[in-house]
């Protein structure tokens, strides 16, 4: 569960950087923060799917 919450809390901040990338028109940043945010958030939620909420 570790994981997940290790992984939904970096794409959060990749949302964030995301958004500050974009209104700033920084397209390098817009680039690397959207790879982060589709990745990790994959991540997330597939390791959530797989193992689950804690019983």
């Amino acid at each position: 569960m570790g994981t997940v919450i290790i992984f939904s809390l970096v794409a959060i901040l990749a949302i964030f950087a995301f958004l500050r990338s974009f209104k700033q028109r920084n397209f390098l940043g817009i680039i690397f923060s959207f790879g982060t945010l589709a990745v990790f958030g994959f991540f997330s939620v597939m390791t959530l799917i797989n193992s689950g909420f804690p019983e």
